[in-house]
């Protein structure tokens, strides 16, 4: 039996069939539509599978990658060797007085207007942002003034040993568009965010207005990994970019967007490849004109294709 085929079978003691995929396409799975193949690509319904697979990856030292909707992540042509575990069928949202309950896999998309329906206020500035809760969790994501941080109470994770922790918002190191879960080698399952009642017509005015400003000012109509740079001290990326007259400079199928200069689009069928080198001239055209240096918010893993 070769080391693929012995994996295969361990995973099937711990996960069901139909959730453990082999060789499967990651940008099937992305909002960006990139990315190579995973090994194993899979699918957990419960935390205590979730903390089965990490366990079996330490056991048997094979590489483990957590991976959301991609909103926020470009993954190489190559694709990602061992597991590749995404939570998507961990999505359940509740409440419990002012508090909203979401576990990682629901988009915080739908955490915002299930909070609507609540009448809680305080996860409008989440009405448009693409990834998933634990994806929001990961990078502190924010729009239009708020960010997760003002509103996680608190979170539960497998830790990297595969246990399942309680860590309160504090013990996270929030901020902007970073946090400490990577770094502790975190899976973020469940998070709780405290919340204040409001009426309903208020919270939606507020909704409505962030999304027309969303809808109206980003190239929603394209994949993409949303704003690919992150705010440069006194600047903005976007500003740059377009001072730079970048929109519409193409590599491949990925195009700096006529919409917002701040968003590299997937315009016809883009690899990895496209995009990383588009991102670089963007990096160095600004540093050349401007003498800033763009450091990517987007997050590039995954091997290159041989």
């Amino acid at each position: 039996m070769n080391r693929k085929q012995e994996i295969y079978n361990k995973l099937l003691e711990l996960v069901k069939e139909e959730n453990v995929k082999v060789d499967e396409m990651l940008r099937d799975h992305l909002y960006t539509k990139l990315g190579g193949k995973a090994d194993f690509f899979i699918t957990p319904t419960s935390y205590e599978e979730v903390q089965n697979v990490v366990k079996l990856s330490n056991e048997d030292h094979i590489p483990f990658t957590l991976l959301g909707n991609g909103s926020n992540l470009i993954i190489k042509d190559g694709g990602i060797r061992g597991i590749v575990i995404n939570l998507k069928h961990l999505d359940s949202i509740t409440s419990e007085g002012h508090k909203v309950v979401a576990q990682s896999g629901a988009r915080i998309i739908d955490a915002s207007r299930y909070a609507l329906e609540e009448k809680l206020s305080g996860l409008e500035f989440a009405c448009g942002i693409p990834g998933t809760v634990g994806g929001a969790l990961y990078m502190n994501a924010g729009a239009y003034g708020g960010e997760i941080k003002d509103v996680l109470d608190y979170a539960y994770v497998v830790d990297k040993h595969g246990n399942l922790v309680k860590r309160m918002a504090s013990e996270l190191d929030l901020d902007y568009r970073t946090s400490n879960i990577p770094d502790n080698g975190d899976i973020v399952v469940e998070a709780t965010f405290n919340l204040k009642p409001a009426s309903y017509n208020k919270i939606k005015e507020v909704m409505d207005d962030l999304t027309y400003k969303r809808e109206s000012k980003q190239p929603l109509e394209y994949p993409s990994c949303g704003s690919v740079f992150k705010r440069p001290p006194g600047y903005f990326a976007g500003k740059l970019i377009q001072d730079s007259n970048l929109q519409g400079t193409n590599i491949g199928g990925a195009e700096v967007s006529k919409k917002h200069a701040g968003f590299i689009i997937n315009k016809n069928n883009a690899t990895t490849s496209d995009y990383i080198s588009l991102i670089e001239h963007v990096q160095k055209t600004v540093k050349e004109k401007f003498g800033v240096t763009l450091e990517r918010e987007v997050r590039i893993i995954g091997e290159d294709k041989e």
